[in-house]
């Protein structure tokens, strides 16, 4: 048992590592964010209807679910262009710093669709990260556009995490991920044919940007998803998320290594990011904390 166990947190580093590899892979994928998404959701879309007939999973769900699955699948379109082209105009460094703050967007937005107060505890640490943000808008104000899309992308992925907390009450996790990548890219595809983008240079990709692809939607979208469902069945809540607040480390790191002196910041990034990671970390176990003191109470 503790050896499977000690295989599943293994598992999920891995997980969390390949996540910090899409920000990586972004960077090294030529062609910009719109078209990158549609690329990105097509396949994966493509890979999980693969799964769900090897698997024999059933496609079936009620049409109020659709409704539901398309506006959230809209949302974690604009969440990944908005990401891309966050990393695209600045760097990786500030992107994934920047992100990071998705955690306070949420302790905004969740009392609000789950009907309770919001605590102090969340305001003031929010407030930390606004002064993680500060040094980092100071000194770096040169990626001010990214930073901007950054905030833009953790806003729309922590209430695209808030309406999937609602979801996965009633609805499979694989189910809801297939239908939000299948309303996803079919926005994106609306979207290219309204505004005309849709070319013979938009069909023309390198061998780079197809290989970067093939990873990016398969390993990094389609397969990291559904192994995050398998290894929540063995690990608690609490050691999920101290270990999913990694993936900014991840990337940053292996940004460092695979651009070099593009993604090497002022001192006083590194002060501002720290800040954020730290107020991140704190958060999520405060947060886990309660939880488990609440499950103890109740027994």
């Amino acid at each position: 048992m503790q050896g499977n166990k000690l295989k599943n947190y293994l598992h999920l580093h891995f997980i969390v590592f390949i996540w910090g590899f899409t920000a990586i892979l972004g960077a090294l994928i030529s062609i910009d964010a719109v078209p990158l998404v549609w690329y990105r959701m097509l396949l994966a879309v493509g890979f999980i209807a693969v799964y769900f007939l090897i698997r024999k999973i059933s496609f079936k769900v009620d049409k109020k679910a659709l409704l539901k699955f398309a506006i959230s699948g809209i949302i974690i379109a604009v969440h990944w262009i908005t990401f891309f082209k966050a990393i695209k105009v600045s760097n990786v460094s500030v992107a994934l710093v920047t992100m990071s703050t998705g955690a306070f967007f949420a302790s905004l937005i969740e009392p609000f669709f789950f009907k309770r107060k919001i605590k102090s505890i969340e305001i003031l640490l929010g407030l930390l990260v606004i002064v993680g943000l500060y040094i980092i808008f100071n000194f770096e104000s040169q990626y001010t556009l990214g930073i901007i899309y950054a905030l833009i992308s953790a806003f729309l992925s922590a209430l695209f995490a808030v309406l999937n907390g609602l979801f996965i009450k009633k609805y499979n996790a694989n189910v809801i991920s297939f239908y939000q990548l299948l309303f996803g890219v079919l926005g994106v595809t609306l979207y290219l044919l309204v505004t005309e983008k849709f070319s013979m240079e938009f069909f023309t990709l390198s061998t780079n940007d197809w290989l970067y692809l093939m990873i990016l939607s398969s390993i990094c979208t389609a397969y990291a998803f559904i192994a995050s469902v398998q290894v929540m069945k063995y690990l608690t809540p609490y050691t999920v998320m101290l270990t999913i607040n990694l993936e900014p480390i991840y990337a940053i790191v292996l940004a460092l290594i695979v651009f070099g002196e593009k993604e090497q910041m002022n001192t006083e990034f590194y002060y501002g990011a720290f800040i954020v990671l730290l107020v991140v970390l704190l958060n999520g176990i405060l947060k886990n904390s309660a939880s488990i003191k609440k499950k103890i109470r109740k027994k």
